[in-house]
């Protein structure tokens, strides 16, 4: 096993248990010459595209594609809408996520899930000019008690990003970083990331759970929105 697969099945590793069963994740490189996407998802890219962006996108259409094959369907192209989010196959919901060193995808039947969120993040300090735009002044005030601020102030970031993806699936609506509040059990390695206003169907005050780990050169965040007809 070379080094890249090593660090790739570390990440996996770390973030499998906290995922149901019913959620398929997997994982490609981008740094490691990953698989051509299908001409579908090659006709999304914008002719431009430098060679990091195509990388990154073959690499989370390969972690796609695993995904589809774990829930035992065909495989089928997962190309970018007209709001840029995946086009999932008939019957899932799911997300993508990458970085510059790694790409994963997690994966569900829809009619277990109906929202689905996984973010990657290096595992970097925030810059302390973004934490006025990411962060609430309640999330400040609780980073402001933490060692690691820094750390965390990205983990607030991240996990935003993943209750964004998880809710976007059923509710379509654009908002930014202060239109969910943060409850973070460090713990637990869990959190609630709660509405400050209505998006329907979801309530002001109601929250989409996720879970996170921090590990092998990256914060990873999920987020799940289960029981909704």
């Amino acid at each position: 096993m070379t080094a890249a697969n090593t660090i790739l099945a570390e990440r996996l590793a770390l973030l499998r248990p906290l995922l149901a069963e019913d959620v398929a994740l997997a994982g490609a490189d981008p740094l490691a010459n990953p698989p051509a996407p299908l001409p579908e998802e090659v006709a999304c890219l914008t002719p431009n595209a430098v060679r990091k962006r195509r990388d990154e996108f073959a690499a989370g259409r390969a972690a796609a594609h695993q995904a589809i094959c774990k829930l035992g369907l065909p495989l089928q192209p997962v190309p970018v809408g007209p709001d840029r989010a995946p086009v999932w196959p008939e019957g899932v919901t799911g997300s993508i996520s990458h970085t510059q060193s790694c790409a994963m995808a997690v994966l569900a039947r829809n009619d277990a899930v109906q929202g689905l969120g996984i973010d990657l993040e290096e595992d970097t300090p925030l810059k302390d000019d973004l934490l006025p735009a990411i962060c609430t002044p309640r999330e400040r005030d609780w980073l402001r008690q933490q060692d690691h601020a820094g750390q965390l102030a990205k983990l607030i970031f991240s996990a935003k990003e993943a209750a964004y993806k998880a809710q976007y699936s059923l509710s379509r609506a654009y908002y930014g970083f202060d239109g969910m509040e943060l409850d973070i059990d460090l713990s637990a390695g869990s959190f609630q990331a709660v509405f400050t206003a209505a998006r329907p169907p979801f309530a002001r005050g109601e929250a989409v759970p996720g879970r996170f780990v921090i590990g092998a050169g990256l914060i990873m965040t999920v987020a799940e929105v289960r029981g909704r007809s």
